[in-house]
């Protein structure tokens, strides 16, 4: 299911397009020779997976590929080409990144998937240099820079903003409150604490940061200085296991207040332990992704395609992502040029790209911009994926001046 996939070069070939046409018709390789390069041998194209199977987003990069494999077991580039996946598990450390990247990069057309800010990041020269269009399961501000990298919905600074924007419209936060914010050092963490400070200065807020370290379990210290301080609302830009224990810490000290989280704080893990009640009644989440309410057919395919999982939301995001990377070949087939710096060209071309609510709409890939200004707002609950929406897609007042 999740093992790597075997891959040749071929150099400098090309093949003939179908008649069809495929992702829409017209284009100089509807019915011509389509050039191509790296990562395709015959009618298969091979994109590389960069995920975290065993590290501390291992749920959400587990779920995250299998979305990518169940979309190309049902999808082809331009009617003609078959994908593989060639899926390497970085355990969320930059090095082996680099390392696994190394070896699938003279085999691959793209990069179907690269899980984290610091990971992508890591690669960023390499990926311009070999001209790699690649999506990133990551919403930092700073991977929109990197040529070639599309960022899947707002980034987080405006994801936050969006989120913010909930809690004061349902009168759950006021102007001028104070509010702890927990984040990860690096891009992820940092450009989070952006959305909190941009808030903080729209709405006379007080931010108390508290940077923490991804390893770092027990937030006990952190809830701890939040509750001496009264804040009026904890905001998380973490993982999972960190969103756990603040949920276990906040609740044992009788801190009532909202908890507002980036939408990778939250997996369905978390209504199995024993914070789950307070998690379904306390946790708000800003998110590019829809949940499983929403695609009840899409929930039947993969629950048949993964019958022993607990189906995330990272499997909607996976399966989009394989769509939007379908839209980018498709367009490059078109053109009639499928190497790598073909794609790299139909790549920068796309915009309001549409994955038919799958995730919010993104409007183009510019270098710095954030690719959307829209985000969901999810609740835990006791359904499919663990949660559900309680705000449709929408942008809150702050969104357009934060996304550049």
């Amino acid at each position: 299911m999740l093992a790597a996939a075997a891959a040749v070069a071929v150099s400098g070939c090309s093949t003939k397009a179908p008649e069809s046409g495929g992702g829409g018709g017209g284009g100089g390789g509807s019915e011509g020779e389509v050039t191509t390069d790296v990562g395709i041998e015959g009618t298969t194209i091979r994109l590389g997976v960069l995920t975290d199977l065993t590290g501390v987003f291992a749920a959400l990069g587990t779920d995250i590929t299998n979305g990518n494999t169940l979309y190309w077991q049902d999808n082809q580039v331009c009617d003609t080409y078959d994908v593989e996946l060639d899926v390497q598990d970085t355990n969320y450390v930059p090095q082996n990144g680099v390392q696994l990247y190394s070896g699938m990069e003279p085999n691959i057309l793209a990069m179907q998937q690269t899980i984290g800010s610091p990971i992508n990041t890591a690669l960023a020269p390499e990926y311009e240099s070999d001209s790699i269009v690649n999506f990133p399961s990551a919403w930092a501000r700073t991977l929109t820079e990197i040529p070639g990298t599309g960022v899947l919905g707002a980034t987080y600074d405006v994801e936050l903003a969006n989120g913010y924007q909930y809690l004061f419209d349902q009168g759950l936060l006021q102007d001028g409150a104070t509010v702890g914010h927990i984040y990860f050092e690096g891009e992820y963490g940092e450009n989070g604490l952006a959305g909190s400070e941009a808030v903080a200065e729209a709405r006379d807020l007080t931010v108390i940061p508290a940077q923490i370290k991804s390893t770092d379990q027990d937030m006990s210290a952190q809830i701890t200085q939040f509750a001496s301080e009264g804040v009026d609302a904890i905001v998380l830009t973490v993982a999972p296991p960190q969103t756990a224990s603040a949920a276990a810490v906040a609740q044992a000290q009788g801190l009532d207040v909202p908890i507002l989280g980036s939408n990778p704080v939250f997996a369905p893990g978390l209504l199995q332990g024993p914070s789950a009640q307070w998690l379904k009644d306390h946790l708000y989440v800003s998110s590019p992704i829809t949940a499983w309410d929403a695609e009840p057919e899409l929930l039947q395919e993969y629950q048949a395609a993964y019958p022993n999982t607990t189906p995330s939301l990272g499997a909607i995001f996976g399966y989009a992502m394989g769509d939007v990377m379908k839209q980018t070949l498709d367009a490059a087939c078109e053109n009639g040029d499928l190497t790598r710096e073909g794609v790299v060209a139909a790549f920068g071309e796309l915009e309001n790209v549409d994955t038919g609510g799958l995730i919010v709409p993104i409007e183009a890939f510019e270098p710095g911009v954030s690719p959307s200004t829209q985000s969901f707002i999810l609740r835990p609950a006791d359904v499919p994926g663990g949660a559900e929406v309680v705000q449709d897609a929408f942008e809150g007042e702050l969104a357009g001046d934060l996304a550049g």
